[in-house]
């Protein structure tokens, strides 16, 4: 078995130059060798709080800075799909009142509910640690979420049950359905089923 490699690109930014440092940052880390211009590709957003505050949701130039560069960088606009999941104290619909629906407007992308789409129970090969038994009936997941990548845009803060967030965890927020605080309890094996279920499901989550 080849090592996994593993690449971590850090850039030094400012207000005024932090759009483009999304593009250094994205281009330094390969991101392109896992996420193709060719295919679909999720936006996954992270609404902690159904009115916007700061380091609580996705950062509205966090978003910004990396629509502009996959735009740049190729990738069609109709097949971004922004998207975000309900939880116990937010509504996804609630985003388009925040900063972050005045990004996708601005770029002309159109934002996905999850609650509003079609979910399907997938049958996951891989040996999982604890959500088989949380939801021994099937795990439901979004059927559009099936072949294609994604892009995480996490929020990093501390959690009550996870220590601290960031891509894994936002996608606890998009792959489950909101029975999902029932995970809670086993959040670091949950973490691991998360990673397994992603390699599974989206394209160059495996490399």
């Amino acid at each position: 078995m080849a090592p996994i490699r593993s690449l971590v690109a850090v850039v030094k930014t400012s207000p005024s130059t932090v759009f483009e440092d999304y593009g250094k940052v994205m281009r330094l880390a390969e991101y392109q060798s896992t996420i193709a211009p060719g295919g679909d590709t999720l936006l996954k957003l992270n609404l902690s709080w159904t009115q916007y505050f700061p380091a609580c949701s996705t950062e509205p130039w966090q978003l910004e800075g990396t629509v502009r560069v996959l735009l740049e960088d190729g990738f069609p606009r109709e097949r971004l799909f922004p998207v975000e999941n309900k939880t116990v104290v937010t509504t996804p619909q609630g985003l388009q009142e925040q900063p972050l629906g005045a990004d996708l407007d601005r770029y002309g992308l159109t934002f996905q509910p999850l609650p509003e789409v079609e979910w399907m129970v997938y049958k996951f090969q891989s040996p999982l640690l604890k959500l088989n038994h949380i939801f021994p009936e099937g795990i439901e997941i979004p059927k559009m979420y099936v072949g294609k990548s994604i892009i995480h845009f996490p929020t990093v803060k501390t959690h009550g049950h996870s220590i601290t967030t960031g891509a894994i965890k936002n996608a606890f927020g998009g792959l489950l359905k909101e029975v999902r605080h029932y995970a809670h309890k086993y959040i670091h094996e949950v973490m691991v089923d998360l990673v397994m279920m992603q390699k599974e499901i989206h394209p160059g989550s495996s490399r």
